[in-house]
């Protein structure tokens, strides 16, 4: 007979194996960051790189072992419900039991959506909780290891929250949404948690001092994303049930645990140092999701292996993913761009461009059509010599001929657009009810009619479990598709601006979805205001918005700021008060590493589209484009891009032996092709152009040229004499704080030359002032004519790289500026 401690034993593994791991998604997102494109189907059904979102969540849970699925829904369940059933993970082979539950009508939080759990008794042990937009390859069973093997501990552990580091350009870091984490180093416990929104900025986090008094060492993490997967201990809903003042995990779950003195809960962070994992939480979160999707940071759920939506893709060079079908129609001038997939059945006519772009399955591209870092779903239809930005276009949508999709533009399944319609960026546009609801209708009886087919099939177990379904439905009082119709759906139709709509082509039928907007009255959560939504949406730089950036506080605002300092540092409390205001301005050296190489890798990828498009001689408007798209991608400030391309530019002139003419003709040429580059990057600055071509010039081998460049720019209308004079005005010109002294004297012979040229230009006014008051009818083109004149001499003797005399060159160019005056003077009196 076995000693019982061997007994104990066996039957403790038994236990142990016979636990099934648990996972639950809230399908439901509780915001209205992608309308109108949810008006009739949930987000997590929404397709990304043509698989629904829901598919990835469930890929990402059975990478980890999860056996059993409860998906939380309210709104749209019945489409839910019949996603799952018709999917791959409904059937016997794919491991894994998946059970929607039907919340009450009344969940309008996850907070009320957890309480439901707790309600319907469903959990049994520890278990995932994850959203319904997952996206991760994260190996989720070792984090529900670590937190198992801390249970046996410490029974108060109650979750475990999944963390990645990363920089501030991070492509999937939010810019609307972060949060301060103060972790125990040794342990990764979570002692304080403090969400923060990207607008108003916010610089300084309030950390009770009682943390810093129990603890000798804390880390205070700005740098970690949220991926948004917790494993949970069985009590979790039961909290949520007990505090009904808990809404949001994040803001009010987890905050209100680690702030309260009666819980004694404790909740720890897993920071993942390997795997990805993002939630497309928003339209920004979308794109740049979908750019990792296809640049396969979330290996091995890639296109071309192991992908969620069951499609096959052949991957070529350049992240280029076409479904493998050979269904597929391209001819052959159309372009096809890198990290770009197209979906079976698609069609792309003559010059027509797809870059970076997603197009869903049965997609038509008319001739001569431009899709750029766009998503477009199954069916769209797009007429010829259209262009859709950086926008995402719904099912069965028809764009057609000469139709304009201006960035940021979200577009509902079914919607009619054009001919000729010019979409204002941002805007969102949905189907008129009554041809919304039409269709509906018909798609409501095939679907009816398909799963009568379907339940006839059935097995009695599937029969009991609909009929359980059903029961829970009428016990919580939910409705189908409860938010199906948007309750201002029937007030925004109403109120439709005819001129608007107009603009939409003549046989549109769409209506335009307002703005949101906020009345002075009415509270709104800080993190859905509609300026912190900005930073949030695809397309949106925000530029206008943010105040982070180095140099883009007005020195008005630097004082306000200043003496209001005090004030805000302690958030109206006095210093006495038991929190600790810490700045959030000032990164760790972890978090300014990865900014150094976020940055550098943006330099070098900058580097690499200017070289390809003087190689290739693209156009300034094309080269603009994809300077910006770069710019949103990287999330980096405009000051950065204009640095590259200024660089570029001056790097690109050769420096002619002898200089002179030929020299000056040299610079002209490389301006007048490129240099309309430096303004269509996303901003106009010349002050900070001047400031950048010193820069370059001062620190390189094209010193010498450094007045014939600021000619060439001035010729071109790139800068203007006031910017001239600006520049040369601020400290900074003359190389105040630069080193090492090499270079500010390089600085200080740039600001002399500059010097050289606002001398010209007083001459000059002081020429024309004279000889308007002598000659009344003077040629009103003498000015320009003198503009172009102007500059060209600027440049000092000792800084030209010119060895021969220079004397006779400008002779010679005075003589042929006489001769084009005297030929003008002979064409008039002609």
């Amino acid at each position: 007979m076995a000693p019982k401690s061997s007994l104990a034993a066996k039957e403790r593994l038994i236990v142990e194996e016979e636990e099934v791991l648990q996972a639950v998604i809230l399908a439901d997102s509780f915001n209205k960051r992608f309308t109108p494109l949810t008006t009739y189907k949930p987000r997590c059904l929404l397709p990304i790189c043509n698989a629904p979102l829901l598919d990835w969540t469930f890929e990402s849970l059975a990478l980890a072992g999860v056996q059993e699925i409860f998906v939380i829904c309210r709104s749209h369940a019945e489409l839910v419900k019949a996603a799952i059933k018709n999917s791959k993970w409904s059937k016997p082979s794919a491991g894994l039991k998946i059970v929607p539950i039907v919340t009450a009508k009344e969940t309008f939080s996850p907070g009320d959506a957890m309480r439901d759990i707790y309600t319907h008794g469903i959990i049994t042990s520890d278990f995932v909780l994850v959203t319904g937009d997952l996206v991760s390859n994260i190996r989720i069973d070792e984090v529900v290891r670590v937190h198992k093997e801390r249970r046996k501990t410490n029974k108060d552990a109650i979750m475990t929250m999944v963390v990645k580091e990363s920089g501030t350009h991070h492509r999937t870091r939010s810019r609307g949404e972060s949060a301060v984490f103060v972790l125990e180093p040794d342990t990764s416990e979570c002692l304080h948690y403090e969400a923060v929104t990207g607008y108003p900025p916010k610089k300084y986090a309030n950390i009770p001092r009682e943390i810093l008094a129990e603890h000798p060492e804390v880390e205070i993490r700005n740098d970690l994303i949220d991926c948004s997967i917790d494993v949970c201990s069985v009590e979790v809903p039961s909290l949520f049930q007990d505090n009904f003042d808990y809404g949001d995990i994040r803001r009010d779950f987890v905050h209100g645990v680690l702030t309260s003195d009666l819980l004694m809960k404790n909740i720890y962070c897993y920071v993942a140092k390997e795997g990805y994992a993002a939630r497309v939480k928003d339209t920004n979160s979308y794109a740049a999701i979908s750019k990792d999707i296809l640049s396969r940071w979330t290996f091995p759920l890639v296109p071309d292996d192991n992908y969620p939506g069951g499609h096959s893709y052949e991957h070529l060079r350049g992240n280029k993913y076409i479904a493998k079908d050979s269904s597929v129609v391209l001819s052959r001038t159309c372009k096809i761009g890198n990290n770009t997939l197209i979906g079976s059945k698609s069609q792309i006519a003559e010059n027509a461009q797809v870059l970076a772009s997603v197009l869903g399955q049965r997609c038509i591209i008319g001739a001569g059509s431009v899709v750029r870092n766009s998503y477009l779903f199954d069916g769209v239809v797009v007429g010829p010599n259209c262009t859709i930005e950086h926008s995402i276009i719904g099912a069965g949508v028809q764009i057609k001929e000469k139709s304009i999709v201006e960035r940021g533009c979200l577009i509902a399944d079914g919607v009619i657009v054009g001919p000729q319609a010019r979409l204002e960026p941002f805007q969102k546009l949905l189907r008129r009810r009554q041809d919304a609801e039409g269709e509906d209708e018909d798609e409501e009886d095939d679907d009816a009619d398909e799963e009568a087919d379907a339940g006839e099939d059935g097995d009695d177990e599937a029969d009991d479990e609909d009929d359980e379904d059903e029961d829970d439905q009428e016990e919580d009082g939910s409705e189908s598709g409860e938010e199906g119709v948007d309750s201002d759906y029937e007030e925004v139709e109403a109120n439709q601006d005819p001129e608007a709509l107009a603009k939409l082509g003549p046989e549109s039928n769409a209506i335009i979805w307002p703005q949101p907007k906020v009345d002075e009255d009415e509270e709104i959560d800080e993190l859905e205001h509609p300026d912190n939504q900005r930073l949030m949406r695809i397309g949106d730089d925000a530029s206008d918005l943010v105040l982070s950036d180095p140099g883009s506080v007005t020195s008005s605002e630097s004082e306000s700021e200043s003496e209001s300092d005090d004030e805000y540092r302690f958030g109206g409390s006095s210093p006495s008060s038991s929190t600790t205001s810490l700045p959030l301005s000032a990164p760790s050296n972890l978090v300014a590493q990865a900014d150094s190489a976020a940055i550098s890798e943006f330099r070098h990828e900058v580097t690499q589209s200017l070289d390809r498009a003087f190689a290739e001689g693209h156009s300034v408007d094309n080269a603009a484009v994809e300077l910006k798209t770069l710019r949103m991608a990287s999330n980096v400030p405009l000051r950065l891009v204009r640095e590259a391309v200024v660089a570029a530019i001056v790097s690109r002139m050769k420096i002619v032996e002898g200089g002179g003419v030929p020299q000056r003709q040299e610079i002209a040429a490389v301006i007048s092709r490129w240099g309309g580059l430096i303004d269509q990057i996303g901003g106009v600055d010349a002050v900070e152009t001047v400031e950048i071509l010193q820069e370059c010039c001062a620190s390189s081998d094209r010193l010498p040229l450094f007045g014939q460049i600021l000619a060439a720019l001035y010729q071109d209308d790139i800068v203007e004499e006031d910017d001239i004079r600006n520049w040369h005005k601020r400290p900074s010109a003359q190389g105040d704080g630069v080193k090492p002294l090499s270079l500010q004297e390089n600085f200080k012979k740039c600001w002399t030359v500059g010097a050289h040229m606002i001398k010209q230009f007083d001459e000059q006014e002081s020429d024309e002032e004279s000889e308007e008051e002598s000659e009344e009818d003077a040629d009103p083109d003498e000015g320009a004519k003198a503009k172009t004149a102007v500059p060209v001499q600027q440049q000092p003797a000792a800084e030209q790289p010119a060895s021969h005399d220079e004397s006779s060159e400008e002779d010679e160019e005075s003589q042929s500026d006489e001769e084009e005056s005297d030929e003008g003077s002979g064409e008039e009196s002609e």
